[in-house]
């Protein structure tokens, strides 16, 4: 007797049951000692009982056999039990060399085959005196062992896999008086088994258990029940099959025969046989769509866990966030396309960032805050004595980056001539210093950015039609804020934090009214000119909340993107109407702004910020 470990820390191991008291706990001092938080010092023991073995509960956590709790109970082979997180089998060592061990063969199906859907086998079911209904509380039991038993199922492991299927086996073994089985299990097309097992109770598993090709596939295709009593080649052969089913598909098999001329399969055993079928059928199809599910949210967690410094969760910084995903462990030639201010250059550096270049040198450089003399040495470097002024030899930034990543943000701003020498690189990843002859080679991913239309650029002759197509391999399109305005909140608050950091200033918060003037105003200038109206609210603001008033004015002057430009009318009236509040309150208080403000209900700050922005002070005598 042994106890194989199927889950938790032990996975894999067995114990043998050598002494009559085995204990398990999370002390050193017991036989297993299982290290988990749900696990007692001595939370339960297993006493040899006869040729037994009894399980004996003293925790107040609970010992669980096939997902039942149990305080004393006496083993099967094949119970499951449960200390923690830990899932231990009971098993017979005899069954160590258990091998998935079955043959399919092309013989006769002879004369006395029977064939019905389960259905109809299943109808006698629930008629009076049928000697199934003494196999109603085994039916029961099977269904808690084989749903605690799913768990088995979902595993990726082999071993734990043919645990399900033996399992299986053994259950019907002990009701059916079969003297071989086996499981074949098919994959979602139906056309290839994934797994099968098969035992032979006299045999044990020293030889392949022989199981007829024409019965498999006729339950597998028409999804019926067969049952065979008399075999031309063998008389005393007595065989049944039966599909495990979940809704209309056919999972795979169960097979059962007899050679036994005593004992032969018959309809009771196929009544019995077709719902444990019915019952196995659901729990493996469960357990495939958990482990289906689970896949899928592996790969959708795999998409979106990567390393940035992007802000936002809207659906389409998702679609950023999975192109990255996606891109970043290729070396694909990528361009970046977007507004200026929408965050290019940060998704460069997420695909760097996420690459196996990550570690080596990231290099960016602006195309359009270089001269074409200076990109040109800028990227290439220079000889000795190239030009006036190079007095030493100098290393491109394309050498440096060598094993790592280029990002040439505003691509489209290069010069003809440069996009030429740019297309050689691209093509050889090669180039020449300036000055130089010596064709230098370079180990280089490009990632390039750019707020131009590319292709507008190169109908128009500006871009090379060959260059384009070298950079647009893949491509991506960052959105605009405004496209984006779910994202505004979480962006002001991220900047808030970012800036009250470099400015000193404790920032707890952004005012309501602040947050809607934020998401309401367009952002021609996208994400860099929200860094910029925060940090300058920060700066100029006194509260510990950055308020209304510290936004600039051209956020406090702009209509609601839900507002008609039919309405410019009222605005420019309530405009005029805001001026002469102020010039009125300023009379009123003969000149004191202090006081104005009193008048008006607002900050002071706030109002001398109105006088210069509106440009009232040539209007106040």
């Amino acid at each position: 007797m042994q106890l194989l470990a199927v889950a938790g820390h032990y996975q894999g191991s067995a114990f043998d049951v050598v002494d009559d008291r085995i204990s398990i706990g999370s002390d050193p001092s017991n036989s297993i000692t299982v290290v988990d938080g749900r696990v007692a010092k001595h939370h339960c023991y297993l006493q040899k009982e006869g040729d037994g073995l009894k399980l004996v509960d003293t925790s107040d956590a609970g010992t669980f056999i096939n997902g039942l709790p149990a305080k004393e109970q006496i083993l099967r082979l094949g119970d499951l039990i449960r200390v923690g997180e830990s899932v231990f089998r009971f098993e017979d060592s005899r069954h160590d060399d258990t091998t998935t061990s079955v043959t399919l063969e092309d013989d006769p199906a002879g004369d006395s085959i029977v064939i019905r859907p389960p259905q109809l086998v299943l109808e006698t079911l629930a008629q009076e005196g049928t000697p199934l209904q003494r196999d109603l509380k085994i039916l029961v039991q099977l269904s808690t062992v084989i749903h605690s038993m799913r768990a088995l199922y979902e595993s990726k492991h082999r071993q734990t896999r043919e645990i399900f299927e033996r399992h299986l086996l053994d259950f019907i073994f002990e009701s059916v008086p079969a003297q071989r089985g086996a499981v074949l299990i098919t994959d979602d097309s139906a056309e290839d088994f994934t797994s099968v097992y098969g035992y032979d109770r006299v045999a044990g598993t020293q030889n392949p258990i022989p199981v007829s090709r024409a019965i498999v596939d006729r339950v597998l295709t028409d999804a019926v029940v067969v049952i065979q009593t008399h075999c031309e080649n063998n008389p005393n052969l007595s065989v049944i099959a039966v599909p495990l089913i979940a809704g209309e598909k056919v999972l795979g098999v169960i097979y059962l025969d007899s050679l036994d001329p005593d004992v032969s399969l018959d309809e009771n055993h196929l009544q019995l046989l077709t719902a444990v079928a019915g019952i196995a059928g659901f729990a493996l199809e469960s357990a495939r769509n958990v482990e289906r599910l689970q896949s899928e949210n592996r790969r959708l967690q795999d998409e979106i866990d990567i390393q940035h410094d992007m802000v936002g969760e809207s659906p389409r910084m998702a679609e950023v966030y999975r192109f990255v995903a996606r891109v970043a462990p290729s070396d694909a030639t990528v361009l970046i396309r977007g507004e200026s201010g929408t965050g290019k250059e940060l998704v460069a550096r997420a695909i760097h960032r996420n690459s196996s270049r990550n570690g080596k040198p990231f290099v960016a450089i602006n195309c359009a805050a270089l001269t074409e003399t200076l990109l040109e040495s800028e990227l290439f470097g220079h000889e000795k004595g190239a030009f006036t002024g190079a007095v030493v030899q100098k290393k491109g930034k394309l050498e440096v980056a060598s094993g790592g990543t280029v990002f040439l943000d505003e691509i489209g701003e290069v010069s003809p001539l440069m996009q030429a020498k740019l297309l050689r690189v691209l093509q050889e990843r090669e180039f020449e210093r300036v000055g130089g002859t010596r064709p230098i080679h370079v180990d280089i991913r490009l990632l390039a950015a750019t707020n131009r239309d590319l292709s507008e650029a190169m109908r128009a002759g500006t871009f090379r039609q060959d260059l384009y197509y070298r950079l647009n391999v893949v491509s991506v399109f960052m959105p605009a804020l405004r496209e984006r305005r779910e994202d505004i909140p979480s962006l002001a608050k991220h900047f808030a934090v970012k800036h009250s950091a470099t400015c000193k200033r404790r920032i707890q918060a952004i005012s309501r009214q602040a947050l809607a003037a934020l998401t309401n105003y367009s952002w021609p200038g996208n994400v860099r000119e929200l860094e910029n109206a925060i940090e300058r609210a920060i700066v100029l603001g006194s509260a510990d909340q950055i308020m209304l008033e510290d936004l600039p004015e051209i956020l406090l002057e702009t209509e609601s993107p839900t507002e008609s430009s039919q309405l410019e009318n009222f605005h420019q009236a309530v405009h005029e109407a805001k001026k002469q509040l102020i010039l009125n309150a300023i009379e009123q208080a003969k000149g004191n702004y202090a006081e104005a403000a009193r008048l008006l209900g607002l900050n002071p700050t706030y109002l001398h910020r109105l006088i210069r922005n509106m440009n009232l002070r040539v209007l106040i005598k």
